[in-house]
């Protein structure tokens, strides 16, 4: 389940060096119990089963739920005090099979209007148990970012299967309210941000319908709005470990161009089970008017860390480290941003990394870009 936080401190930048860390993470413990309040053999088969929410526009979520009966409705109730409802709200289904598997009923439901900042109770189908939600502040944010072994887990069934079915039919995006044709890239604003979530595997090239919806969307960013610009994918474009070198490359010389123009601030991605830091950078070389690129593909898997770096290492590599953890990112204001990475010892969090990040609004970027930015996008 998401929740989303205010952090309202202030603290002056901090620096810091161009490091590879020599850390070894210890072995992990035998055993590790982790007890389930549902999904007991015993519930009916219209009970639901893997709940899990997403942004569906400006003061809307998405419900996704599970149910094995294929009769059970796709209705969500919900209302700000814990089992009360006083609103409800109607939804659609779907289901997908691959080869021997048949998916159970996947619901989607909207939620919403919902305020900023609040805390909603809800409940799906009418039955089983209550969940609780906050939506995103109207101002601030912090970001939680991992990528883990359930995605490693379901990336060759997802490639597989005929356009990304499973994929489609489980996690629906907000691809249809940004005016994108695929699940698989989409954008949303939240809190003063402009989030947008590329695909690796669709086609990106710079005649193909990705593109064309990148630069549509890129039109609309109104940084008086939305000051905040960050790019998610999965494929990172700079990496100095030697896991997946150059797997990045063909889109990145498609699309990095337009995105320098557009002056993005952070790119994330993952792939590389490791995690790593760059300076702002732009064609390979440190560029001022760069993004900083952060791969953050150390959330966890059963192939083990990525522990080969090149060396020596680049000049645009500033943290790298093969070992797992998470990162956060906290939105402070309109020009400040706050990243840390947090190395995971076992059930203990240890911050290994940070760095203060300014906009790219305050830098001057924005109106040094302007022109070539309308050039790219073919406006006046």
């Amino acid at each position: 389940m998401e929740l989303n936080f205010i952090l309202i401190i202030i603290i002056p930048i901090l620096l810091s060096a161009t490091i590879t860390a020599e850390y070894v993470r210890p072995l992990p413990r035998n055993t590790l119990n982790i007890p389930f309040p549902w999904g007991s053999k015993s519930n009916p088969p219209s009970y639901p089963q893997q709940v899990h929410i997403s942004l569906a526009g400006d003061k809307y979520m998405r419900i996704t739920w599970i149910t094995d009966d294929k009769h059970s409705p796709s209705f969500v109730e919900y209302g700000t005090l814990a089992g009360r409802y006083d609103s409800i709200a109607e939804g659609e289904f779907t289901s997908y099979s691959y080869l021997l598997y048949s998916s159970g009923k996947i619901h989607h439901t909207i939620i919403g209007p919902l305020e900023y900042g609040t805390v909603y109770f809800y409940r799906c189908g009418g039955q089983g148990p209550e969940f609780e939600l906050k939506t995103p502040p109207a101002v601030i944010f912090r970001m939680l970012i991992v990528c883990n072994i359930f995605g490693t887990r379901l990336e060759n069934i997802l490639l597989l299967t005929d356009e990304f079915v499973s994929y489609n039919s489980r996690w629906k995006m907000p691809f249809e309210e940004s005016g994108s044709s695929s699940n698989l890239y989409y954008s949303f604003e939240v809190a003063g941000v402009h989030v947008i979530m590329l695909g690796s595997y669709a086609d990106y090239g710079v005649y193909s319908e990705q593109y064309r919806w990148l630069k549509e969307d890129l039109s609309k960013v109104d940084r008086k709005r939305t000051p905040w610009l960050l790019v998610l994918f999965h494929v990172p474009w700079y990496n100095s470990n030697k896991a997946h070198q150059g797997a990045g490359d063909d889109m990145m010389a498609a699309m990095e161009p337009l995105l320098y123009a557009a002056n993005v601030d952070l790119v994330l991605a993952g792939h590389v089970h490791a995690y790593e830091r760059s300076k702002r950078v732009y064609n390979g070389r440190l560029d001022p008017c760069g993004a900083v690129h952060i791969t953050i593909g150390d959330g966890g898997n059963r192939e083990g860390l990525a522990h080969r770096y090149i060396n020596p290492q680049p000049k645009w590599s500033e943290f790298r480290e093969a070992s797992f953890g998470h990162g956060e990112l906290k939105i402070v204001n309109s020009t400040h941003a706050f990243w840390s990475w947090h190395r995971n010892d076992n059930d203990e969090s240890v911050k290994a990394d940070d760095i203060w990040i300014t906009s790219l609004i305050r830098s001057g970027c924005v109106d040094q870009n302007r022109h070539e930015l309308r050039s790219m996008l073919g406006t006046p």
